[in-house]
């Protein structure tokens, strides 16, 4: 059973921990460098310097996911392969996913309470559109209580 791990700053811990407890083995850890938030970057340094300014190094991105992905591995251990994608992050994960059995993936909106705010656009449009079985954890305490609205 190929499992794909998609990892994101600040929650991608919970990810390699429910891998772990259900001793997953075939693991693919993906972490997907955002393209509109280094165009943004890019356009930051241009507004600061003016045109002629130097072209802003996407490396910083790149090194923070592949710190991400380092750390992973030293937490899951073993040998997963690792992925650093770039692009849009939605579909750079579904493409990951073509061909998987699993895709496990961490709540990352509001965490304080249940509901559906608690996911992000971009963790509540691969969750519509995954190909494969998706489970979704919670990245620390599930909050407490029930939040359920009013029956209609």
């Amino acid at each position: 059973m190929t499992t794909v791990l998609w990892l994101v700053e600040g929650s991608w811990e919970a990810c390699v921990d429910a891998a772990r407890r259900l001793g997953l083995r075939d693991v693919v850890l993906v972490h997907v460098v955002d393209e509109d938030a280094a165009a943004g970057w890019s356009g930051a340094a241009a507004g600061l310097f003016g045109r002629g300014a130097p072209r802003v190094d996407t490396a910083p991105f790149d090194e923070a996911g592949a710190a991400v992905l380092d750390a992973a591995v030293a937490r899951l251990g073993g040998a997963p392969e690792r992925r650093l994608l770039h692009g849009r992050v939605e579909p750079a994960v579904l493409d990951a996913c073509a061909g998987a059995d699993l895709l496990v993936c961490a709540r990352d909106g509001d965490r304080a309470r249940r509901g559906p705010h608690n996911l992000g656009r971009e963790t509540r449009y691969v969750l519509d559109h995954a190909p494969c079985d998706v489970l979704l954890v919670w990245p620390g305490a599930v909050p407490a209580g029930v939040d359920l609205p009013p029956a209609p």
